[in-house]
């Protein structure tokens, strides 16, 4: 580590997925590298959103399938056992320890700062450290801001004094809430709303919209919503929260609604969208604004800070708030620093022109709620409001083979967005059970811009799930 004023190549600032992929190819394009880190190496995936989400939620989709096939049905009577699932969480989220990060990134030649770093200027960076110490980094390229987000809250009577529940708190409960009030209709309203009611909740989802997952096809929102019902969860739309109130000593909460009622619960969790954590970090030293998002071009550089030397990757640049993108964006981001330190020409011909496209027009998600939510590129109202002329093709994946197989009874709906002029698709979901393994064959078509007749030449394996492929291509050539 270097001394009370250390320079390096570049510093990078967070160190959540995006900052060790965007250090990581740096670092292996020959840079010095140290990384700042405030709370927890491995961020906010790793220890409060993607992972200890999904361990929530695989035993609720395990046991959900075991219930979809006679024969197994008969054998799966018993309910989730609460202190094994969150047992398995806590491994899955390293107990909130981040030792094995830490040596990976010693292992890869990047230093590690712990401490909260904030921009000072052009291309330095100043440490509050652990023990109040206070260090300044100074960068010889490039600063990359990688800080991610927090969760955003509305500004509603009793909010503050409430001590509701967050994404954080949701996903690292130590203990499962007898009554949970669940405020929005989101990835992460709707997951949690799945985990919590299937330990053993009474969970009430409140929807301000008439609708969930707002930015997905109709149709796998209200299969969505219909499999929420038919867990137990009382789905609410059309009524937002108008004041919180919780009992004196921790006790339970109320909470008025709009409609006029009031609602008990013992926690409640508003998953209410996402603001850029970037309001304590010196934006205000390099001309932007503290709290703000940074926009960037397709190479992560900062477009309203001069010389090119501050880059922004991951959520804190808005432009696809999803961990993988972020990674991504690191990788791409990490191998443009390298070379433009080195005096290189970019060498992006594994990324090229795509990065707005992979950022933009052809991103993957996948909703894990029971059914689950598969989808990539842009939906049908999307393509028509970017002026494209596009057909949905849409197909019952009920009525595929390896869905019949999958498990009785199987509910689920495709639907490809086809570019008329271009015959590729620009979009593709999938809602049922077991989809999201599907989503990578989608989402290589839709980056790949692969040609419908050259589509036709992949085919799937029967009988399973991805006979779908087949079963759209069919319906659209009719």
């Amino acid at each position: 580590m270097g001394t009370e004023d250390d320079g390096y190549d570049l510093v990078v600032v967070g160190g959540g997925p995006t900052g060790e992929n965007l250090a990581d190819r740096a670092h292996a394009g020959g840079l010095s590298v140290a990384l700042v880190e405030r709370e927890l190496v491995g961020g906010e995936c790793s220890y409060w959103a993607c992972m200890p989400s999904k361990a929530l939620l695989r035993p609720v989709a395990a046991l959900a399938d075991a219930r979809r096939v006679a024969g197994s049905r008969e054998a799966a009577t018993g309910a989730l056992d609460p202190a094994a699932v969150l047992a398995r969480r806590d491994a899955f989220a390293a107990h909130w320890h981040d030792d094995g990060q830490a040596e990976w990134l010693a292992s890869a030649g990047i230093d590690l700062v712990r401490g909260h770093g904030r921009l000072d200027g052009e291309r330095r960076v100043t440490v509050e450290t652990p023990d109040g110490g206070r260090r300044t980094l100074t960068a010889r390229h490039a600063v990359a801001v990688c800080t991610g987000t927090r969760a955003a809250l509305p500004d509603l009577p009793g909010l503050a004094d409430a001590r509701v529940w967050t994404s954080r708190d949701a996903t690292s409960a130590q203990a499962v809430p007898g009554r949970l009030a669940v405020v929005g209709g989101g990835v992460v309203a709707v997951e949690m709303a799945t985990a919590w009611r299937a330990l053993g909740s009474e969970v009430t989802l409140l929807v301000r919209g008439g609708r969930l997952l707002e930015r997905t096809e109709e149709f796998a929102g209200q299969l969505v919503a219909d499999g929420l019902r038919a867990a137990g969860v009382d789905v609410r739309l059309g009524v937002s929260v108008t004041a919180v109130h919780r009992e004196p000593g921790g006790g339970a909460l109320t909470l008025d609604l709009s409609d006029g009622t009031r609602l008990p619960a013992d926690e409640a969790l508003f998953a209410t969208g996402r603001r850029p954590a970037t309001a304590d970090l010196g934006l205000e030293s390099v001309g932007l604004e503290p709290g703000g998002w940074i926009d960037t071009d397709d190479t992560g550089r900062a477009t309203a800070v001069p010389a090119g030397w501050l880059y922004a990757a991951g959520d804190v640049n808005h432009r696809a708030l999803l961990t993988h993108q972020g990674k991504y964006q690191g990788r791409v981001f990490g191998a443009a620093i390298a070379d433009r330190a080195a005096g290189r020409p970019l060498d992006l011909a594994p990324w090229g022109r795509s990065v707005a496209t992979a950022d933009h027009a052809a991103v993957p998600q996948v909703v894990f709620t029971d059914p689950e939510v598969a989808a990539v590129g842009r939906t049908l109202r999307e393509a028509e409001d970017a002026g494209l002329r596009v057909r949905a093709v849409d197909y019952d994946l009920g009525g595929v083979s390896g869905a019949a197989l999958y498990g009785d009874d199987y509910r689920g709906r495709a639907r490809a967005v086809v570019d008329l002029d271009r015959e590729v698709l620009v979009g593709v979901t999938f809602t049922g059970p077991g989809v999201a393994e599907l989503l990578h064959s989608a989402t290589v078509a839709v980056v790949g811009e692969v040609p419908l007749s050259r589509l036709w030449h992949a085919v799937p394996a029967y009988p399973t799930i991805s006979e779908v492929w087949l079963r759209l291509l069919e319906t659209y050539r009719g």
